[in-house]
């Protein structure tokens, strides 16, 4: 994580740095919020603002948003005001951290309002596949397109890579090109020069620039206008952008993973989405599960999520009852994984027992997670039943290679296809005929292979 101090150095604050610089930020220092504006606009990247509640943090928060800079505050001072803290909070600030520090609070309140604590947590089999994969080409530099359901963990797949990659001790900057309007997004993207259009009153660096010699995630690609995926198309060719207003290319090295949530190949064909910008990115593409179809993963990430939520809000760690975990595992989550994080995040603050109980675990209209749905509570049975099935597999898969877990993967699909290849295909995300290889490849090695339209309960027979 990046950490940029904002105030004087003196006491406390130094105390609070060394503390941040343990948990393994990276830590720059400026004294005033101009300074600070200025850093972040000329490139100098921040995941996260520490900033001393004496200094007018409205106006620094005012500042970035006038330049689209949006990097999360956190306020820091001597004493637990509570007045004070309460107007920092008001001001902007996410959270509020008194000085003299505490080791466990700084890395708790860091770790839970920075965008890098987004630890990879999964035990369903559905997901190895998708995690082998990512670690054969995490160190390589294709690009790497990112498709799954919104919610479903798209960047934390992205952030995964890139600890992986060889780039990994360089900045890791994240656009998000579905939140940022058509006519400023070249700028965010390229940057540009002082007086290129009314408002740029200095130059500002793009987010090309800024991610030079680590990796740039461009998150919703899909929703990128068709001018703009030209410039970008010769931005990856060339590897050189040019700035909004400039009169020279600028050089950079980085490596372009992409996310959507869109079908971009129907895209193509509907004409919204350049097909060779398409080719350009999807170099390899891990497609990630919805939660309700890895169902091995939904109490392990509601775990991760109380443990993390309990230590940001200052609140006892509870365990989850076998009731909740229960109804946890009977939910469809059309949110995914940020609506069950959202969900834990209320669990935790509203549960009073020695456990975190089904009456704590409620949508955002405040309903039980489940209540008075007589169905959602035989499928949660039933889901049950596949994730103790899912916690099983998973252990089957320990000390194998990762050639193994694909073929037991493939042969099981099969299995479960009644032998039908095309199915099969479809299911694994791969084309008919490297199923065919793969399955020429097992049978010469003496495998036996399910015939095509066999039954489930058949032998099969090489």
């Amino acid at each position: 994580m990046r950490l940029l101090v904002v105030g004087r150095l003196s006491g406390q604050l130094a105390s609070a740095v060394k503390m941040a610089m343990a948990t393994g930020a990276k830590v720059a220092h400026v004294e005033s919020i101009e300074q600070a504006t200025h850093a972040l606009r000329a490139g100098q990247g921040a995941d996260l603002l520490m900033v001393d509640y004496e200094l007018d943090i409205a106006a620094l928060i005012a500042a970035n948003e006038s330049e689209r800079i949006r990097v999360p505050v956190v306020a820091c001072g001597v004493g637990a005001d509570p007045r004070r803290a309460a107007e920092a909070i008001r001001q902007g600030a996410k959270e509020f951290i008194p000085l003299p520090p505490e080791a466990e609070l700084i890395a708790a309140v860091l770790a839970a309002v920075s965008d890098d604590d987004r630890p990879m947590v999964t035990r369903d089999p559905a997901m190895q596949p998708v995690l082998a994969l990512a670690d054969q080409v995490s160190r390589s530099e294709a690009s790497i397109l990112i498709t799954g359901e919104s919610g479903v963990g798209k960047e934390v797949m992205a952030r995964y890579v890139h600890r992986k990659s060889r780039r990994a001790e360089k900045p890791f900057i994240s656009v998000n090109c579905a939140a940022i309007p058509e006519n400023l997004l070249e700028s965010e993207l390229f940057g540009h020069e002082k007086g290129a259009f009314t408002g740029a009153v200095a130059r500002r660096i793009g987010k090309f620039e800024e991610a030079d010699g680590g990796t740039l995630l461009l998150d919703e690609i899909s929703e990128m206008d068709a001018r703009l995926q030209a410039k970008l198309l010769r931005a990856l060719q060339e590897r050189e952008v040019d700035r909004v207003g400039g009169s020279k290319p600028v050089k950079v090295d980085i490596r372009v993973i992409a996310t959507s949530n869109r079908d971009l190949i129907q895209a193509v064909r509907d004409g919204s989405f350049r097909e060779d910008l398409l080719y350009r990115l999807n170099v390899v593409n891990l497609k990630l599960p919805p939660l309700r179809e890895r169902p091995g993963d939904i109490v392990a990430l509601a775990d991760h999520f109380v443990k993390k939520y309990a230590a940001a809000n200052g609140v006892p760690e509870r365990a989850i009852s076998e009731e909740a975990k229960r109804r946890l595992v009977g939910h469809r989550w059309s949110g995914n994984v940020r609506e069950l994080e959202n969900a834990m995040h209320r669990a935790v603050l509203l549960a009073t027992g020695a456990e975190i109980g089904q009456d704590a675990i409620r949508l955002p209209d405040g309903q039980l997670l489940g209540a008075g749905d007589p169905q959602a509570m035989v499928e949660g049975r039933v889901v049950q039943s596949a994730s103790a099935a899912a916690d099983a597999a998973m252990r089957a898969f320990v000390g194998q290679t990762v050639a193994q877990m694909e073929q037991q993967l493939i042969i099981d699909t099969l299995g479960h296809c009644f032998g039908n290849r095309t199915h099969a295909a479809n299911i694994l995300g791969i084309s008919i005929r490297t199923l065919r290889n793969k399955l020429k490849e097992y049978s010469d090695s003496g495998v036996a292979v399910p015939p095509p339209q066999a039954g489930m309960g058949s032998q099969y027979a090489a």
